[in-house]
């Protein structure tokens, strides 16, 4: 389809499904629980999903389940997971002839493990939020009524499991331990147990993100290339410096950008998140200063390249995404839910754009 790629297709998506969803409450009275002193007010979150079908006619057997699965597996973090390992596997490869079979067997057995457990803590995150994600995301399956928490709790167990067996069938101890950090952050993150539930605090929760999306990812993905498929010595060459410290700046900022439009239920539920405590405005101008900084500081490292191709390639590409992120944050409205939605959407195909520049890096 001419002009429209599948990332546009994919934000257009959340923001109807949310303005559909906005409609509908307007015109339908909603009832919550909140508690007082003494004072006991109803309130009625609506369960129903814009766009699709309604919790009662739900068809487990059908279109409908995989379509509640596609929201289920948060495909914006899908994609973000599968483009960051294939961008950081290309950071190992050194000649020409490293693009082999075994090459591409290694990144597909990344991949594969890493997205089982990418949709085991989205999912786990799911169903622990669904009474928030009725306020903030009503559009996904369990908040919905489409899948029942047993469904849910199936799906996170089943690829937990899977995902640590291909670990261990593939017998990387990099991509185990990828894959271990990973169930253990997920798992704090969101599992309702004293001492845990850490997205309860701002600053350990962006610090969770930013472990396995700049960390994790980045150094645990290049060593199972690196030694186990290429059976090559860890070299922790100046690209995967580059891009660890650029995607650790990345992610402080998803970590902040995905509150911002989730300040309702947040507020309601108690999660103090940095957008709660500061406000939309100013988390959002933080996130949008953070991200500027980092392309002014990737134009300079593009710059001191010794190969000219690198160069070229580092300087514009960056330069083009400070001005374009530049441009699209001026012209947000703050005040619509929809709007702000749009922009995080949009943050996340800036992370996309990063990781396609990022085997550049030379």
């Amino acid at each position: 389809m001419s002009g429209c790629s599948s990332l546009d297709i994919l934000e257009r998506c959340y923001s109807v499904r949310f303005q559909c969803h906005h409609v509908k409450h307007h015109f339908r009275s909603s009832e919550k629980i909140f508690q007082g002193k003494g004072t006991k007010v109803s309130v009625n979150a609506s369960s129903g999903h814009p766009l699709e079908s309604e919790p009662g006619t739900f068809d487990p057997n059908g279109k409908n389940a995989l379509d509640a699965f596609y929201r289920f597996s948060r495909p914006h973090t899908i994609i973000g997971t599968a483009l960051s390992i294939v961008s950081v596997s290309l950071l190992a490869v050194e000649k020409i002839s490293d693009l082999s079979p075994i090459f591409f067997t290694g990144v597909f057995q990344a991949i594969a493990a890493a997205l089982m457990m990418n949709i085991y803590i989205v999912g786990l995150n799911q169903l622990y939020d669904i009474e928030i994600d009725k306020v903030n995301k009503p559009y996904l399956p369990l908040a919905s009524g489409e899948f029942s928490v047993a469904t849910g709790a199936m799906i996170v167990i089943s690829f937990s499991i899977m995902s640590f067996w291909l670990g261990w069938f593939v017998g990387s101890w990099p991509l185990i331990l990828a894959l271990s950090i990973s169930f253990i952050l997920g798992t704090a993150y969101s599992i309702n147990l004293p001492l845990l539930r850490w997205k309860r605090f701002a600053l350990i929760a962006a610090m969770c993100i930013l472990a396995v999306r700049a960390v994790i990812v980045q150094l645990a993905f290049y060593l199972h290339m690196q030694i186990h498929v290429f059976k090559r010595p860890p070299l922790f060459s100046r690209a995967l410096i580059f891009a660890t410290a650029f995607m650790s700046f990345f992610s402080v900022v998803i970590a902040l950008f995905k509150d911002i439009p989730d300040i309702d239920g947040d507020m309601t539920f108690g999660i103090q998140s940095f957008t709660v405590r500061l406000g939309q405005k100013r988390v959002f101008w933080i996130c949008i200063s953070l991200l500027e900084i980092a392309y002014g500081v990737s134009t300079l490292v593009g710059g001191a390249s010794l190969l000219g191709w690198s160069k070229y390639i580092m300087v514009l590409g960056h330069s083009i995404l400070a001005l374009v992120l530049w441009n699209r944050a001026n012209s947000v409205d703050l005040k619509s839910k929809v709007a702000i939605t749009s922009c995080y959407m949009f943050i996340w195909k800036l992370f996309y754009a990063e990781y396609l520049l990022i085997p550049f890096i030379r």
